[in-house]
């Protein structure tokens, strides 16, 4: 059935594809447990060679959501030497800019990446990434869309007001990068 709010749900979910093996899993900041849980997941099924967790001190944890992402692979049989280390970030930019850079110290090439994430944050975690890795990466997300997803979001208050909250950050967030990415397709 069509809802007048389709269009936001095509704005903030990204469509999910099949997954195929990359040079390294993704995991933008938070203190959800299924996207590293997901992420060891992929690991151990062989898609990628490293995790790449991200998120600096988060309250709410008592610890970096590094160590909370790091704690959850290693308990599920990730070998500690393939969850890489990204322990700073304090927003989603920051989880992109310090990402790339613990990629390139690590002299890891990478073409083609599998980011994990809640899948209302997907959208947004996508264009970031996109904006701070350089084009030739191509980034696939897998979406946790075990609580609220493209099919439930306006079901309830919260999920409603989870997914315009992304809307609008979406719609702010990126003004400033459009003009950057139009010449950078060399339009």
């Amino acid at each position: 059935m069509k809802y007048p709010f389709d269009c936001l749900t095509d704005l903030v979910f990204v469509e999910e594809e099949p997954i195929l093996p990359a040079d390294i899993i993704l995991v933008p900041g938070g203190s959800h447990t299924d996207p590293m849980s997901m992420a060891s997941e992929l690991y151990l099924a062989g898609m990628a060679p490293y995790i790449l967790p991200s998120g600096g001190y988060n309250m709410k944890l008592g610890m970096t959501e590094w160590e909370f992402f790091r704690d959850i692979g290693v308990s599920m049989g990730v070998p500690e030497h393939a969850i890489l280390k990204e322990d700073q970030a304090k927003n989603t930019f920051d989880n992109a800019r310090n990402s790339w850079k613990v990629i390139q110290d690590n002299h890891i090439e990478v073409k083609r990446a599998i980011m994990v994430c809640k899948s209302y944050f997907s959208r947004r975690a996508l264009m970031t990434y996109q904006t701070v890795f350089p084009p030739s990466v191509t980034i696939q997300v897998m979406l946790d869309d075990l609580r609220i997803n493209r099919d439930n979001w306006f079901q309830d208050e919260e999920g409603i007001r989870l997914v315009l909250t992304e809307a609008k950050k979406i719609s702010t967030y990126f003004a400033y990068h459009i003009p950057n990415w139009v010449k950078q397709n060399g339009s």
